[in-house]
């Protein structure tokens, strides 16, 4: 069997981690097995589209290195793959549903289905829903006479097709993550499968589609769990049971304290995105932050997303897209939901990082600088980055840790000078610079002998030399090795400083 699966969104807004967590699972599943991806546009709900959508949702996919196969971008055999464009293959089924008796024509207005709801309700009859009891009381095909059901369909009276759920039976789901499911049907409702706009729903949607295209494995979030027994039911009544796929139904994201579903008010909040890339609302013209403008590695953000429900089964947290492949199975996916932790979200970008070859950060440490209107000589950069990234989460950090190597400071940290500058600082600095002067050797071995032959002359230890060298060459007390510093600064620069600080610190006692 050929594996086929598809991750299929609607363009209603921007795509939530949870979406691209399911484009991942879809995606490595795929890859794992040799199989195919497609990226299908259900864009049937035309009240609720958002302009833009659509393309937010393939340039996210594309920034996390998630390509498909089949696509509206990319031909394929089961072209076209959006729903709107694919209007008359769905009418085509719902008029196979209706001829066969497993669908039927609903007439109802809004008012009559609010009267039933409020009737149900003061009955306490079960669910307030459309269902095989109260279809029997209502304005439909099945309670009308052929010759009214005619007349209506002449007149263009507005109409659904609902489905016609069987009564008291058990529909069975079996689930590769959840295992078997059974719901009875009395608890389903008739779910409306073709509207009166003309478009189909979700529902019939995407089953028509999954088979039509061939889809093996439907891989999707738990919020569908509910709508699996109806489709159930639609692949028996279109006769392609022995081609239902297989479902795995993924565990929710959850919040960082794990109570409820992860949203952007969570995200707002606390001060993280839960969008991959940034989203301006076209309406209200409101911008939410995304991780690849926060400073994220497209890398990171994959690895963080396929632990978020996926246990590889071994102490293993770093993983590269192509180890993710050869690593992922549905089997190891839990039926849990899973909390995110932003922090932890932090230390994956940290890792990546670190892991990144130096010249490909250098390259994005320009970016940001360019960015910043900062010019500085790239192999100044290139020194840079291995010097201060175990320092930082974000590429754009490196910039203020490393803002001492593109300009001298014109402000010091008071408290600390306070401390470290005392009265002898001056004069022991004014020596040391003239000690550098005459040192043949600006390198990292080189200055350690001429500090240590310093501090042996001067008999003095390192606490009275080495937080007053500091804080000339970066401001503060705090920094890289003193020594790497003074290497990537050079003599002239450092000894510029040195004397710098002597003239504008004023000394404590």
């Amino acid at each position: 069997m050929s594996i086929r699966v598809r991750f299929a969104p609607s363009p209603t807004g921007p795509l939530h981690m949870g979406g691209v967590r399911t484009a991942l699972y879809n995606y490595l599943f795929a890859r794992k097995h040799g199989g195919k991806f497609l990226l299908r546009i259900e864009d049937t709900d035309q009240k609720r589209f958002v302009p833009g959508a659509e393309l937010y949702i393939m340039e996210a996919l594309q920034w996390c290195g998630i390509e498909w196969d089949e696509g509206p971008d990319k031909s394929g055999p089961h072209e076209p793959y959006r729903q709107s464009e694919r209007k008359e293959i769905y009418r085509d089924f719902a008029r196979q549903l209706i001829d066969s008796g497993k669908a039927y024509y609903a007439f109802d207005t809004p008012e009559e289905l609010e009267e039933m709801r409020s009737r149900l309700e003061k009955e306490r009859k079960g669910n307030p829903q459309y269902d095989s009891q109260s279809r029997l009381t209502m304005n439909n095909s099945l309670t009308l006479s052929e010759i009214e059901v005619r007349e209506k369909l002449a007149a263009k009276t507005p109409y659904v097709i609902r489905i016609k759920t069987p009564a008291d039976e058990e529909v069975v789901v079996n689930d590769i993550i959840r295992g078997r499911v059974s719901v009875n049907s009395n608890l389903l409702d008739d779910k409306v499968l073709f509207k009166s706009d003309g478009l189909p729903t979700y529902h019939l949607a995407n089953v028509v589609d999954d088979f039509l295209m061939k889809i093996t494995h439907v891989i999707r979030g738990e919020e569908w769990l509910p709508s699996a027994p109806l489709h159930v039911l639609l692949y028996r009544y279109l006769g392609w049971e022995k081609e239902m796929p297989q479902f795995a139904h993924l565990p929710l994201l959850l919040k960082p304290d794990g109570k409820g579903k992860l949203s952007k008010r969570d995200g707002d909040k606390m001060g993280f995105p839960v969008f991959p890339l940034e989203w301006k609302d076209p309406s209200s013209g409101e911008i939410s932050t995304g991780y690849r403008e926060s400073g994220y590695l497209p890398e990171a953000f994959v690895n963080l997303l396929a632990l978020l429900g996926w246990n590889p089964g071994t102490e293993q947290e770093m993983f590269s897209m192509e180890e993710l492949i050869a690593a992922f199975s549905l089997e190891r996916v839990g039926k849990s939901g899973a909390r995110f932790d932003p922090e932890k979200a932090k230390w994956f970008n940290h890792q990546h990082l670190q892991n990144k070859p130096i010249q490909e950060v250098t390259v994005e440490l320009l970016k940001v600088l360019s960015e910043k209107g900062v010019n500085i000589d790239i192999h100044m950069v290139e020194k840079i980055v291995p010097l201060l990234r175990e320092r930082v989460n974000f590429v754009h950090e490196l910039q203020e840790e490393a803002a001492f190597a593109f300009k001298a400071p014109s402000d010091y940290d008071q408290k600390f000078a306070k401390k470290k500058w005392k009265a002898e600082t001056p004069g022991l600095m004014k020596a040391l610079a003239e000690k550098l002067q005459k040192a043949d050797a600006f390198n990292l071995t080189g200055l350690e002998a001429v500090l240590n032959t310093f501090m042996e002359e001067n008999e003095i230890g390192a606490g009275k030399i080495m937080p007053g060298l500091r804080l000339s060459l970066v401001g503060a007390g705090s920094g890289p090795d003193v020594k790497e510093i003074m290497v990537l600064l050079g003599k002239d620069e450092v000894i510029r400083r040195i004397n710098q600080a002597i003239d504008s610190l004023p000394v404590t006692d």
